[in-house]
């Protein structure tokens, strides 16, 4: 395996917009980065599924690829979200930013962080304190759809995912290994 020091610098990305491949962009970049060496760390916020594909492969990754899912299993109600929802996200937020001040971690990806902030689970302000906190090798990376202005301001990249053509749209359910 080809192994790297850590990052001279570390960035903020984020994968936002209302289109596939956020959570799947930030993966392909986790598993670039794992075979240069880095050490990835994922959290997943909003979700709680021992069988998405990430949790198995995971597995496969070894020592320098850590996976967390942070949520509960169900839907998180963005009108009404369930006080366990929120305390759950808080917890998470405090557990990202322990990793991202550490300097354990090369790459941590912070996955349906900005959904989490769009569903008001967490705020604003502890966010981008992290962002301000984290080590200065650490690459920050965060997805999830309607990223506030402020937040995008913040980040050195972001990318917005826009559907243009979803089989969705035509019905068709999500498939294994594809969107889970």
């Amino acid at each position: 395996m080809c192994t790297s020091p850590p990052l001279a610098v570390g960035r903020v990305q984020i994968y936002t917009g209302n289109g596939k491949g956020k959570t799947t962009a930030a993966l392909g970049l986790a598993f670039r980065a794992a075979g240069r060496g880095l050490r990835v760390h994922i959290l997943h916020f909003m979700k709680q599924d021992p069988d998405y594909g990430e949790m198995h492969s995971a597995q496969r990754m070894g020592s320098n690829w850590q996976v967390e899912q942070l949520g509960r299993r169900g839907f998180v109600s963005k009108k009404n979200p369930a006080a366990e929802d929120i305390r759950l996200a808080h917890n998470g937020l405090e557990k990202a930013g322990t990793l991202a001040h550490s300097g354990t971690v090369d790459l941590l990806i912070l996955d349906e962080l900005v959904n989490a902030l769009d569903f008001g689970l967490v705020e604003l302000a502890p966010v981008l304190k992290l962002l301000q906190q984290r080590a200065p090798h650490t690459e920050l990376v965060l997805t999830g759809r309607n990223a506030p202005q402020e937040l995008i301001d913040a980040a050195d990249l972001v990318t917005e995912m826009r559907p243009i053509k979803h089989y969705y749209d035509a019905g068709q359910d999500a498939r294994r290994g594809i969107e889970f």
